[in-house]
């Protein structure tokens, strides 16, 4: 095997990638908030002096609307768990073999798209030596598995004239801990995958050992699947989820400002005389002018100020020490910024927010195109969602022909629909024609229905409801209706994906 240049491959990345991982990084940050992220975010005032700053650090609160957005998108998607006819069952259940389920895979493949843009799943195989049973690979759980990893760990790749990856140069970060006598290591490692073989290069930080090998596995194809976003870096264009942090920060900034504002409205700025600061320098002048040469000390002169600052105004001003402080009215301008910020925020991906208080009803031709144009979105991020996790699947089958590559169909029918109002339109009905039994049913059954469409059903319980809607009839006793309701509630509880946002 050629001379290898590892620093080649611990330096190397794509122009895609350099141009975009800071940005990643960012969204990523912000996806997580907590404190770290306050202190990236939080915008430091030209005129603020570094005891204010930390403050404002100290205070602010980060409302994390990014990882509501990114999450709220992959709930919507996956509210209803995707059909896998003839799937293996272990692996549907452990596909990561860690214990994550193939649905949680694919939510996370899903949020990465949603914050970054781009995303991969990769398939691999554990390493063993020698020749193995099929009893050795059920008690070593010898087998294929998947993950999602986030654009930042895929540094580098290429495409074939054909269309379809060359190779892919996958990044890890190892924590070696294993011996308890031993100073735990930081490994990097570096994966150049090619359609027939691994090469595996290792960098022990602590010790600065260095080690590589080559695993074939004679696939004949590269076993990762990379997306990204059609209709942003696929045109060329950034990601709307950076215009989603950029809002965020705005508002996490005017927030703090709102913040402070209250703290100075509590805790004013004293305002103090000139005439204050020429007695304390004339009491000081004196107090070393008269110093006890005995004891060589001097009585201590406290004018030490709180609240980290105070302004000194000329004989000709009030000339009273006072404290002064922002109005109301500047928080309540800041507050109502953040919330038209909020919205915007919203508008920008297409969610909408509770509608503004107000009696006036908005057209059915505009909530009619609101709820189609996120419901395209979710079917076609369905769609997404589906080829790719197919194109694992059959990577899983290269590896280990042994499991099938399943029949996958991801649910595209999404209901927007105002749950409140829709409710309530099916109270108005039900009270029409009360005396009118398959009239009464079919209204059950509308009911029903709706609520499928919200959350899927298991069948079992769908067919109870069914059952107690035909049994009820309008002269039904009560413990039959009352029967019907818990059956209902408890159908729409547990996992209901709320497509209202209770941020108001």
């Amino acid at each position: 095997m050629p001379a290898i240049d590892h620093n080649l491959i611990f330096s190397r990345e794509n122009p895609f990638y350099t141009a975009n991982k800071n940005l990643w990084q960012r969204c990523l940050a912000a996806y997580g908030g907590g404190t770290k992220y306050i202190k990236r975010a939080l915008v430091r005032h030209m005129s603020e002096i570094e005891p204010e700053y930390i403050e404002r650090i100290n205070r602010a609160s980060y409302m994390n609307y990014p990882r509501r957005i990114a999450t709220l998108i992959t709930q919507y998607v996956l509210a209803k768990r995707p059909e896998r006819e003839g799937a293996d069952s272990e692996v549907v259940e452990d596909f990561t073999r860690t214990g994550l389920r193939v649905d949680e895979v694919m939510r996370q493949f899903s949020t990465y798209l949603n914050i970054c843009g781009c995303a991969w799943l990769a398939v691999d195989m554990p390493s063993f030596d020698g020749y193995k049973t099929k009893a050795d690979e059920i008690a070593e759980r010898l087998r294929p598995y998947g993950v999602a990893l986030s654009p930042l760990q895929v540094p580098d790749w290429s495409y074939a004239a054909d269309g379809k990856l060359a190779w892919v140069l996958e990044a890890e970060v190892r924590l070696d801990n294993s011996d308890p006598m031993a100073e735990p290591s930081v490994i990097e490692v570096r994966k150049l995958w090619n359609r027939t073989e691994v090469l595996v290069l290792t960098h022990n930080k602590r010790t600065g050992e260095r080690t590589e090998s080559v695993v074939q596995h004679g696939l004949g194809a590269v076993p990762f699947v990379r997306h990204v976003e059609i209709d942003g870096y696929g045109l060329g264009e950034n990601h709307w989820f950076e215009d989603v942090v950029r809002i965020s920060d705005s508002i996490l900034n005017a927030g703090s400002e709102a913040q402070m504002n209250v703290v100075k409205q509590m805790f004013g700025l004293l305002v103090i005389p000139e005439d204050f600061l020429d007695t304390i320098n004339r009491q000081r002048d004196e107090q070393q002018t008269n110093t006890d040469d005995a004891t060589g000390k001097d009585e201590p002169l406290s004018y030490t100020l709180a609240r980290s600052a105070a302004l000194f105004e000329s004989a000709e001003g009030k000339g009273v020490s006072r404290y002064i402080s922002p109005s109301g009215a500047e928080t309540t301008t800041i507050r109502s910024e953040i919330d038209a910020l909020r919205k915007e925020m919203y508008s920008t991906v297409g969610l909408a927010t509770s509608k503004e208080n107000t009696k006036a009803v908005e057209s059915a031709e505009a909530k009619a195109w609101d709820y189609q144009n996120i419901e395209h979105y979710m079917a076609t991020r369905a769609d997404v969602l589906e080829q790719c996790e197919m194109q694992a699947w059959r990577f899983i089958n290269a590896w280990m022909p042994t499991i099938p590559v399943p029949t996958i169909s991801y649910n595209r029918n999404f209901a927007i629909l105002e749950l409140q109002e829709s409710v309530a339109t099916l109270l108005d009905l039900s009270g029409f024609n009360q005396d009118n039994e398959p009239y009464q049913r079919e209204v059950g059954k509308t009911a029903l229905a709706m609520l499928n469409r919200l959350r899927q059903l298991p069948a079992d319980k769908t067919e109870e409801i069914l059952r107690l809607i035909d049994s009820s009839t309008p002269g039904a006793d009560k413990t039959e209706r009352d029967a019907l309701v818990r059956a209902m509630q408890s159908g729409a509880g547990g996992g209901n994906v709320d497509n209202t946002s209770n941020d108001k």
